[in-house]
């Protein structure tokens, strides 16, 4: 298709959120910031780290000074700015057990300070859903928790953090992406709760994120029966126009969920899900996550103004939405400014609140004595990734258990190599089994139960969902971030 001509192009730009590959932007991305493009969004594979992505940013600014720069960065387990080395801050989840909202807010606002510097002005964070399905495969530890008060204190406390320091904040995944046992990475969720339970529970934490005066609000691809029993939140008017804007009374912008993902590219069709969206009443369309190159942005604004032309899209609608991501574009602006005379908190906040968040559950017959003085050797029993956390981002106790015991070892086995005996490399030194989320996987709950019943002095250490205590000796961190693996090797070691 040739390029389109007119205004159209450049309105269908501004509410697109590309991603990109490489630690510069790209010619394209440049050229297309003078032609209206309003946003990109980064991911890890954009990041070497603060300084480098601060001369992206600028780079990016020098093109179109109001640039909204957005990041997936919610400061646990699911991080882009720290993906090299994990986080130094707990995750939701973490915060949400210790309880505390000033906590919250002080490491939103740090995180907000940092950002802001590397010149991201968006934030697609904080996850506001309820776990209230301890299988769910791919919020657990990005919520806060399972209770719908706690998490929208947290929620709201988050926002107001973050948005201090200079960032605007997302709350995501409306109306809620805690009760399903399905990914919309792969597939369609359904939440099959009525109206009368989703008003008490999923939607309190976004009415505390709109009343915290949150400057942007991610849907998720879910489909909600009780609110529309036809389309997915992303592509519904009932969902994101009756429901959000009208009940809720949400005046920010709407941002999707990536519209690659196969919830909605798979029944759609990857331009026809970006249209029924903006149709539908979003503002800004992410991708980039796995389609990350000119030709899949052409496609989308392309497809935007042929569907203005045919009708099937009111220009009215696109006017609208890219008037939103202007509003959004000004508030940026005007926080990177109020921002700047922000100075960030004391410099171990994240490793505080980590501290905070660490649970030891020892039975009554507990046959181990903390703190370990001897190396240890480890065990890391590793899920399937969660494709929401990247790959590369390391996570565990092994490394920093040897920074203060010497001479630790770590063996790291998934499913199809676990052996017999998990723990015999031990010896008679001490045995740490780590765990994610092993309530949820059946293979790992055998593998520890073998271990636990050669060796029951070993020491489970969970960080993941603490759903299922086991061990005589029971440690619990609600998070794989690089400072809760601090905390809990100083736990292990009495060194905290």
């Amino acid at each position: 298709m040739t390029t389109p001509t007119g205004h159209l192009p450049a309105l269908a730009a501004a509410v697109l959120q590309p991603g990109f590959v490489g630690t510069t932007p790209p010619p394209w991305v440049c050229r297309w910031l003078g032609e209206g493009l309003g946003s990109v969004v980064l991911f890890a594979r954009n990041v070497v780290d603060p300084e480098q992505v601060a001369a992206l940013t600028a780079t990016l600014r020098a093109e179109r000074p109001d640039v909204i720069v957005a990041i997936d960065e919610e400061a646990g387990d699911v991080t882009r700015l720290e993906s090299v080395h994990g986080s130094s801050r707990p995750g939701n989840f973490a915060l949400g057990t210790v309880d505390d909202p000033g906590l919250t807010e002080a490491v939103a606002r740090d995180l907000g300070v940092e950002l802001a510097a590397a010149g991201v002005t968006l934030n697609y964070a904080p996850d506001a859903d309820v776990n209230s399905n301890p299988e769910n495969p791919v919020i657990g530890v990005r919520s806060f928790g399972a209770d719908p008060a706690l998490v929208a204190r947290h929620t709201a406390a988050w926002v107001r953090g973050l948005q201090a320091g200079g960032v605007a904040a997302c709350a995501k995944h409306f109306p809620g992406h805690g009760d399903t046992r399905v990914d919309s990475h792969h597939d369609l969720p359904r939440i099959t709760a009525d109206r009368d339970r989703l008003d008490a529970c999923e939607l309190a934490p976004f009415r505390a994120a709109v009343a915290a005066g949150v400057q942007a609000v991610m849907t998720g691809h879910l489909l909600v029966p009780a609110l529309d029993p036809q389309l997915p939140a992303t592509l519904s008017r009932r969902i994101l126009g009756g429901l959000l804007r009208d009940e809720l009374g949400f005046s920010g912008v709407v941002v999707t969920d990536a519209v690659e993902m196969r919830a909605v590219a798979d029944r759609y069709g990857f331009a026809g899900a970006t249209v029924r969206a903006l149709a539908a009443g979003a503002d800004a369309i992410c991708i980039g996550g796995e389609r990350a190159d000119e030709q899949a942005a052409r496609e989308l604004r392309d497809a935007i103004v042929t569907a203005v032309v045919s009708g099937e899209l009111p220009e009215e609608r696109l006017a609208e939405a890219a008037k939103r991501v202007g509003q959004l574009a000004a508030w940026t602006v005007a926080a990177r400014t109020a921002g700047s005379a922000v100075a960030r908190g004391a410099a171990d906040v994240g490793l505080v609140a980590a501290r905070r968040a660490i649970r030891v559950t020892a039975g009554p017959s507990a046959t181990v004595a903390l703190p370990l003085t001897r190396a240890a050797h480890v065990v890391e029993f590793e899920p399937l990734r969660n494709i929401a956390i990247g790959a590369e981002t390391p996570w565990g106790i092994g490394a920093p258990l040897g920074e203060l015991l010497p001479g630790t070892d770590t063996v790291r086995y998934a499913e199809p190599d676990v052996p017999a005996d998990p723990g015999a490399g031990a010896g008679s030194r001490p045995l740490v089994l780590v765990v994610r989320d092993l309530h949820r996987h059946d293979w790992m709950r055998a593998a520890v139960q073998r271990a636990l019943v050669a060796r029951p002095d070993a020491v489970v250490v969970e960080l993941g969902v603490p759903e299922l205590i086991t061990g005589t000796v029971h440690l619990a961190t609600h998070g794989a971030t690089r400072a809760s693996g601090r905390a809990a090797a100083e736990v292990l070691t009495g060194t905290r």
